[in-house]
């Protein structure tokens, strides 16, 4: 499962471009997977952009997760679901979905990463790791000690959100963090493509650093 670009969907900062559109261009810089999120659409308007979206990341091999509602992953064919702490509980999702379902979880301690890692999700995404404007009420980051403690703390996979730029997109993965989940860094950018592309160059070369 690569997560090493995860590319969450906003169309308040995607610069009038829809959910779907966001989706393709960011597919085609080489996102690993694509978040649908939105926090205003109705169910019904939420599946049918996922529908379209499962059929711009079928074409491209990239994961499409449905943000919080797992009714609407589910009905519209997502890949999976990310789940907030406030959330359906991970091991209830699991009950639901079916067994191939990927099923993420926000953490932000230790001790929410061993317990999702318990319950059975198949990623996590440390939340935020800077400060951010993306998201409202996100809070403080906590910061790359945070990320180190966490990914030490568990086996799956752990990727980051929070304020990441292709500034820093380095010092995260030195951290240890397996991917980003990015909003502004591609979404709000007048090129999209483009952004994404320079974004998994940076995430690459910092991954072969690591590896030294």
């Amino acid at each position: 499962m690569a997560l090493d670009l995860y590319v969450v969907t906003d169309e308040t900062l995607g610069r009038g471009r829809s959910h779907a559109e966001i989706a393709k261009l960011a597919c085609a810089g080489g996102a690993d997977a694509i978040q649908l999120r939105d926090k205003c659409c109705s169910m019904k308007e939420l599946c049918q952009t996922g529908r379209v979206i499962c059929e711009i990341t079928r074409k491209t091999g990239t994961l499409f997760i449905v943000n919080d509602r797992l009714d609407v992953a589910l009905a519209c064919g997502a890949d999976g679901v990310h789940l907030g702490q406030g959330d359906l509980r991970v091991d209830t999702a699991r009950q639901i979905a079916p067994r191939s379902f990927i099923i993420g979880i926000s953490v932000g301690t230790v001790a929410e990463a061993v317990a999702a890692e318990e319950a059975g999700a198949d990623y996590m995404a440390m939340s935020p790791l800077f400060s951010t404007a993306s998201k409202d009420n996100a809070g403080p980051g906590y910061g790359l000690m945070a990320l180190r403690e966490i990914r030490a703390a568990v086996s799956i996979p752990v990727i980051a959100i929070g304020g990441i730029s292709r500034e820093n997109v380095g010092a995260v993965i030195g951290a240890g963090a397996d991917g980003v989940a990015v909003i502004s860094a591609v979404v709000g950018q007048p090129d999209i493509t483009a952004a994404a592309r320079d974004l998994k160059d940076r995430i690459s070369l910092a991954k072969r650093e690591r590896r030294k």
